[in-house]
């Protein structure tokens, strides 16, 4: 085998089984801690929450299509998110600068928290095996810090409703 091939090979397989090693925590679970910057550069940590429930939104990547549509949708639905009590966190992958440009292109009125090194994607399990972006994956954490709902594959125009739905269903 060529060395150019063989290395390309063994990257692409160190890349897949890299980001097997991350299962996907379940409802039921603890929602795994983190701690990173939001898009003023400010520390945010899950633990900043606890009593209060979290939409722990993953998404791909900044200023794309579907990642706005997303945000925008839950930017618009912010008041009635936040009238149920709920913190509304989005991740990617992007650094705080990117996160601070595409909140205030869009309004965005909730935190981007940063994981440019992917420590918060990795342990949620939601780490697209090539690019390293974080799948379109919610997490719905209650009040004591306890997954209660998971949302895969969502459809970024009408997600905000659903986790509204999810949300009043909390105890």
């Amino acid at each position: 085998m060529r060395p150019l091939l063989k290395g390309t090979l063994v990257s692409i397989l160190t890349l897949l089984a890299g980001s097997a090693r991350a299962a996907m925590p379940v409802v039921g679970q603890p929602a795994p801690a983190f701690q990173s910057l939001d898009q003023d550069g400010h520390p945010v940590a899950l633990a900043d929450f606890k009593g209060k429930p979290v939409v722990l939104y993953f998404y791909p990547k900044d200023e794309t299509p579907g990642c706005t549509t997303e945000a925008c949708s839950f930017r618009d639905g912010y008041a009635a998110i936040q009238a149920t009590g709920a913190v509304i966190l989005g991740v990617s992958a992007d650094d705080v600068a990117s996160h601070k440009a595409f909140a205030e292109k869009f309004h965005l009125p909730f935190r981007l928290v940063a994981d440019a090194d992917h420590r918060i994607i990795d342990a949620y399990g939601v780490r697209m095996p090539v690019l390293g972006w974080a799948k379109r994956t919610t997490f719905l954490v209650d009040r004591a810090g306890v997954i209660r709902k998971v949302f895969q594959g969502v459809n970024p125009a009408g997600h905000a409703q659903e986790v509204l739905a999810a949300l009043k269903t909390l105890p």
